[in-house]
Formats: C-alpha cells, sequence, structure tokens
C-alpha cells in the first residue's frame, strides 16, 4: 500500500509539473505559437510510456513504448545514414541526407527554431508532435480530468479521430505536397515510389490507439483513405501540370518503362494494347482510382459517372507526352473536388457485413481491368481485398481458401518487373469463387 501511494503521489507531481512547466511554455505570450516539446514528454509511465497496454483509461498508455521499439516512424531519422541513402543523396548531389531539407521534410519533424521547445531533437524522427501536433499550449491542460479532446484540438492538437484529418495529414509525406515530394528524379537515385492505404498502413504501424470494436472500422478507414487519396493525388498531378517541369515521370506508370522483356507472343502489355495512348507512351499511374471506382459505383452512381468522365480527360491528357496542361490540370482539379465530397459523405456511412461483402465481389469483378494496369493498381486491390476480409471475417470466420487466396496475390507483388496481368486477374477471381 506504501507503494503505491507513493506511485500516486509522483503521478500527481508529474501532472503538476506538466500543467506548470507547458502553461508557461504555451500561454505566457498569447501571442505566441505552440511549441514542439519532443517525443520526451510523452513518455513517462504514468503517460504514454507504459509497458503494457491499460483497459481502465480511455487511452493505452503505452503508446510512446510502441512508437519507440515498433513504429518505423522512429527510425525514419536513422534511415537517412544508411549506406542506400547516403548514395542517393550522392547521386542527387545535396550533400549529408541527414542535413539536406530535401530528406528532412519527411524523415524527421523539421521546423524553425522557433517552434522547437527546450527538449526537441531532430534525431528522434517522426515523432508524436509529427501527427499530433505542436504540444506546448495543451501537453499539462490534457492531463486533467474532464478535459476533452475539444478542448485539446483548440489550442493545436490536430484530430487524428476524424479519419479525414488523419488521412490529409498521413499524405503530406506519403502523397507529398509542394514542400514535400519525391520525383523520379529521386526515384531513380533510388527512393521508393509512393504507395499509401489508410487501413493496411495504420496496421502495420502498428496501431498505438484503442482500436474501435466495430469490425468494419477498417473497410471505412479504407473508403476514407481511398477518397483522401485521390484527392490529394490529383491535386498534386494538376500542380505539377502547371508547373515548369511537366512531363513529371512519377506521376506516370513506372513499369509501363521499367519491366522484364519477353518474346513479343509472350507479352501481355501487347496483347493488352495501348488504350487512349500511342504505344509507346507511359500511361498515368491510376492505381489511386481504379480500385476505388468499385466502391464510388455502387455507393452513388451519378457521382460516379461524373468522375469517371473527368477521370478518363486526365488519364487521356497525362499519358500523352504532349499534354495540353492546362486542360489536364482542370480536370484534375476538378475531380479532386468530387473526390474531397465523397471523403465527407463516406466519413459518415456506416460499414456492415453486407456492404463489405459486396465490396469484396465488386473489386475481384474489376480484376481484368484493375490487373491490365500494372503493379501498382494491383498493389491497391491487393490491399483492399485484405482490409476487407480481415473485417468481413471476424464475424463470417477465418475462410482459410481465401485468405490463401489473398496472400497469393501479396506474393505475386514480391518482383513487380516480372509482374503478369492475366496471372494476377485469375488469382483475384479465385478469391471470390472461395468467398462464402
Amino acid at each position: 500500500m506504501p507503494n503505491r501511494c507513493r506511485e500516486l503521489t509522483l503521478g500527481l507531481a508529474f501532472y503538476l509539473f506538466l500543467f506548470l512547466t507547458t502553461s508557461a511554455a504555451g500561454q505566457s505570450n498569447p501571442t505566441s505559437q505552440p511549441k514542439y516539446l519532443g517525443p520526451g514528454s510523452c513518455s513517462a509511465v504514468a503517460c504514454h510510456g507504459g509497458v503494457q497496454p491499460v483497459n481502465a483509461t480511455p487511452i493505452q498508455q503505452n503508446e510512446y513504448s510502441v512508437w519507440i521499439v515498433q513504429d518505423k516512424h522512429a527510425k525514419a531519422y536513422s534511415a537517412l545514414q544508411n549506406p542506400v541513402s547516403q548514395r542517393m543523396a550522392s547521386i542527387l548531389g545535396i550533400g549529408k541526407p541527414q542535413d539536406a531539407q530535401k530528406c528532412l521534410a519527411c524523415h524527421a519533424l523539421s521546423i524553425p527554431d522557433s517552434l522547437k521547445g527546450r527538449d526537441f531533437d531532430l534525431n528522434e524522427g517522426v515523432s508524436c508532435e509529427s501527427c499530433h501536433g505542436p504540444s506546448s499550449a495543451w501537453l499539462g491542460q490534457h492531463t486533467l480530468k474532464g478535459w476533452t479532446i475539444k478542448q485539446s484540438i483548440a489550442l493545436g492538437m490536430f484530430d487524428t479521430k476524424d479519419l479525414i484529418h488523419r488521412a490529409e495529414n498521413c499524405m503530406t509525406c506519403h502523397v507529398g505536397t509542394a514542400e514535400k515530394f519525391v520525383d523520379h528524379e529521386m526515384i531513380a537515385a533510388g527512393h521508393p515510389d509512393l504507395v499509401f492505404e489508410l487501413d493496411s498502413y495504420s496496421a502495420v504501424e502498428p496501431p498505438h490507439w484503442k482500436v474501435p470494436s466495430n469490425p468494419y472500422e477498417g473497410v471505412h478507414a479504407w473508403s476514407v483513405g481511398q477518397a483522401v487519396q485521390l484527392s490529394q493525388t490529383l491535386k498534386r498531378l494538376a500542380r505539377r501540370a502547371n508547373g515548369p517541369d511537366w512531363p513529371e515521370y512519377a506521376e506516370l506508370d513506372c513499369f509501363s518503362c521499367h519491366h522484364s522483356l519477353t518474346k513479343s507472343e509472350d507479352s501481355w502489355r501487347q496483347a493488352r494494347g495501348y488504350h487512349q495512348r500511342r504505344p509507346g507512351d507511359p500511361p498515368l499511374n491510376d492505381a489511386h482510382y481504379v480500385v476505388f471506382r468499385a466502391l464510388v459505383r455502387d455507393f452513388d452512381p451519378a457521382v460516379s459517372k461524373e468522375l469517371e468522365g473527368h477521370l478518363e480527360t486526365v488519364y487521356a491528357q497525362a499519358s500523352k507526352l504532349n499534354a495540353d496542361r492546362k486542360v489536364l490540370a482542370e480536370a484534375a482539379d476538378t475531380a479532386a473536388a468530387i473526390s474531397s465530397r465523397l471523403a465527407v459523405r463516406l466519413n459518415e456511412t456506416a460499414f456492415d457485413r453486407a456492404r463489405t461483402a459486396h465490396l469484396l465481389r465488386a473489386i475481384c469483378e474489376d480484376a481484368d481491368r484493375i490487373s491490365s494496369q500494372g503493379p501498382r493498381s494491383a498493389e491497391q486491390a491487393t490491399m483492399a481485398l485484405d482490409s476487407a476480409f480481415i473485417a468481413y471475417a471476424k464475424e463470417s470466420g477465418a475462410q482459410p481458401d481465401v485468405r490463401s487466396a489473398i496472400n497469393a496475390l501479396f506474393n505475386q507483388l514480391e518482383n513487380p518487373s516480372t509482374y503478369n496481368a492475366p496471372r494476377f486477374a485469375a488469382a483475384m477471381k479465385r478469391v471470390a469463387a472461395s468467398l462464402k
């Protein structure tokens, strides 16, 4: 009992310390911007630094521990010091990657010195405040009894519980902005292409939050994430089309050029033909929409038709080297606005067993079209099927044949340059055939 009392006393003292110090840091000057204090301010055992998750509180209280041990975001800065990153920086001529803003923009919480608190350390990579916002104004207060998340948001905390806000925040790096980007030059130097899907990436992160009890929340996150991703990639495309360096090959399908060559009689690409483009011109990478369209078609047929019309223009213009850049940018911006409105509606939509089963079958019914668009589209389809089936199986049982069929899709994507569309389409159809 004395030990328990001592723990409580120390915990209360720590909370009081946080309240006093962070209030002074964030509110001594009401016009000053909130500061970033670093993940150490979250790491106390009584806060987010516990080892085991706690069930009796709204939070798990081991969030910091999960991040520091399991989350690749915590290693984002140190990754800049490995041999591949060093070689990449040498090719790009940017000096040391751990000092280059081009790299730090996404591999660390790169902020002006004026916003750094006393204990802020760039070496900590993509840390708590990268996603949750500068904490000086709310860190102490948010530990108080009766304090709400809305109050913290009013003081600068990012609203990660809202799927649209969460997805938009993730995509500042995983899709990019005008200041944070991966272009063809960086990919040629060795940087991975940008691929993202909100639910799958959240699962891999792994979650350091209490997962909602609704088994279909993952499908909900997938749907909202797809809408936001489409909107953000279209805005990026419009931005690049309006810029001085079009065509930007990072917007196109990498593997239309970078693939293993075969004899003409064995080429599925030549057998497929070159829809809406001259043979030899690389097509737009439409992986951001080719799977999502299966949901939109059922969700709102009228909006789907409108969106398809603008995306046909985007695809046709982006898939030729002498594009009408004004037409391309306008169509991309219009489609982005439609997708943003869809994100809001999907964020308010409930998913259930029937809708999830319909989504699984609708994606598989599009197997030929999806697979023919190349490895990136196939990758999005695989992640979508995986997310939807994980949710579906929670109520419908394990269904090992379906799991095996989805795993076979992942296996086909291990070497994208040897990807074979007819073989992948046949494997997608096996998923639908196995579903009960």
